[in-house]
């Protein structure tokens, strides 16, 4: 880790959005430069941010960085609650071409302001936009001008930017340059204009629940350059909304009261008896099992009737003529194998083709006649 830069100062006020650009050519002067010059602009830079003793950054304060060669962004909006408490940020670049680190300082000094908070706070939903182009100051300068056209306020900030991933939407596929989204608010002292509060109409919030565009007449002054989804504009009476107040638990000062030394249990425990336990788990579900069994052996080998059995209980005439379909079956059998067939070609004897003997047929004498059919058809 190469010697850290002083650290920087800066001094945002609580209630206002909190923009700070990480540079990569701010620590390109801590790494070694390319053998070629001119080159050491593409070295691949990241950044970790992180509070000063912690692995994380404070909860209002977010980091944004798309590409290794673009720059890094810190934004958030500081409350009351910080102001006074000086906020040390470590930021550590990392030269993914030398593998080598850079280490400063951001100490963020959150001032008070006695405009905050602004009663009347309005959040846009920009459709084409990414969090890190609408942080850029041109763009966002741009935003406040056209909101400030229409809201005509004496004082207006800019609150705080939050990415529709970080409000649970999805990211945007890669195609047609879609964006991901963004949310904008901004407060100022005075109440909304007309041309605010027109989505607020019956026939308008008929058109939002149809997922059907707003008519805006305003929306014409955004776009040029941004498209506001009219359907999720927030507009905040902060004068009018009603603080809810928790009732905390007392939490003490942490210290159990005292009531005396600890007694453990004695070590000399009581003999417990098994017996019936093993009874109820093994002994009477084995016995079940073994009177199953012996009924189910009875069943299968001493309850069969057998040959003789079945031929006393069978009548004498079926007998009979069981006997002889059975005598008729052997008989035609034993006349099928001696009947005078025609042999098929395959079988009659042939001449060797060298030595003019006669070769035997194909099939044996023991040809095994009944598999032949009791019909044959001669050509």
């Amino acid at each position: 880790l190469k010697p850290s830069h002083a650290d920087r100062n800066v001094y945002p006020s609580a209630g206002v959005l909190f923009v700070h650009v990480l540079e990569r050519e701010y620590f390109k002067g801590e790494f070694p430069p390319y053998p070629k010059a001119g080159d050491s602009s593409n070295d691949p830079i990241t950044f970790n941010t992180n509070l000063k003793g912690y692995p994380d950054r404070p909860g209002w304060l977010r980091y944004i960085q798309r590409t290794s060669h673009s720059d890094g962004v810190l934004y958030g909006s500081p409350t009351a609650e910080h102001v006074g408490k000086p906020t040390i940020i470590e930021i550590t670049a990392y030269n993914k071409r030398t593998f080598e680190t850079a280490r400063h300082n951001l100490v963020i000094n959150i001032m008070s302001t006695e405009e905050f908070p602004l009663p009347y706070q309005a959040e846009f939903f920009i459709k084409n936009m990414n969090v890190e182009e609408m942080l850029a100051s041109e763009v966002l300068g741009d935003f406040l001008g056209a909101v400030k056209n229409v809201w005509q306020p004496e004082r207006l900030n800019a609150i705080n930017i939050t990415s529709a991933l970080d409000r649970g939407g999805r990211v945007p596929l890669p195609i047609n340059d879609l964006k991901e989204g963004v949310y904008v608010m901004v407060g100022a002292d005075v109440q909304f204009s007309s041309c605010l509060r027109e989505v607020e109409t019956p026939q308008n919030q008929l058109r939002c629940s149809q997922e059907m565009e707003p008519v805006i007449s305003c929306d014409k002054k955004f776009r040029a350059q941004f498209h506001i989804d009219w359907c999720k504009i927030s507009l905040v009476d902060i004068t009018k909304v009603v603080p809810v107040h928790s009732n905390h638990p007392d939490l003490g000062t942490g210290v159990l009261p005292d009531i005396g030394e600890y007694n453990p249990p004695s070590e000399s425990l009581k003999s417990r008896d098994y017996f019936a336990d093993f009874l109820i788990t093994l002994a009477v579900p084995s016995a079940i099992a073994l009177v199953l069994f012996i009924i189910l052996g009875y069943s299968m080998c001493c309850r069969r009737e057998g040959v003789e059995k079945r031929n006393m209980q069978t009548p004498d005439i079926q007998l009979v003529h069981h006997s002889s379909i059975q005598k008729s079956t052997k008989e035609i059998r034993s006349m099928s194998k001696n009947r005078e067939i025609s042999w098929p070609l395959s079988t009659l004897p042939v001449f060797h083709p060298v030595s003019g003997e006669v070769v035997p047929p194909i099939h044996p004498d023991s040809y095994e006649t009944t598999s032949m059919p009791l019909m044959q058809t001669q050509p």
